[in-house]
């Protein structure tokens, strides 16, 4: 089944996008989440927020199908950040760890990169060193 974005939002925070889009966005924007909202590190926010722009709620709504192609897929991890506060995410992880895939978790907000760069370096990389299931042939034609 196609699903959207709001599809998989709780109630209350399809309704927030909702009503943001009608009281501010002429019907058919949002307003972006805030820096604080995400949780991310206080000497970042500024910056972050700063980067963020309203975003159409078409986008939010348009659905999506995918083929399934993604299930071939051998070595799949799957990163939390947990302090990210109502965090439409944890089904997300919930269902990846129902399918067999990596799942980790990180104690920083929605922005990992911003947080935890050194760690999230080292989860990467060591995602990528424990690849055993593609060679170099595969890779270089993927990248094409």
């Amino acid at each position: 089944m196609a699903k959207s974005l709001q599809d998989t939002l709780p109630p209350f925070q399809k309704k927030m996008q909702l009503e943001d889009a009608t009281s501010n966005g002429n019907g058919w924007k949002v307003s972006p989440i805030s820096a604080e909202a995400l949780n991310v590190k206080a000497i970042d926010r500024a910056w972050v927020n700063r980067q963020c722009t309203p975003q159409p709620l078409a986008t939010l709504q348009q659905t999506i199908k995918l083929n399934g192609n993604a299930n071939a897929i051998k070595n799949v991890t799957y990163i939390m950040a947990t302090a990210f506060n109502d965090s439409p995410f944890s089904q997300f992880y919930d269902e990846a760890k129902a399918k067999g895939w990596k799942t980790l978790t990180l104690a920083c907000g929605h922005d990992v990169m911003l947080d935890l760069p050194e760690k999230l370096a080292q989860v990467l990389a060591e995602v990528r060193a424990n690849d055993c299931s593609r060679t170099r042939t595969e890779m270089r034609i993927e990248n094409v």
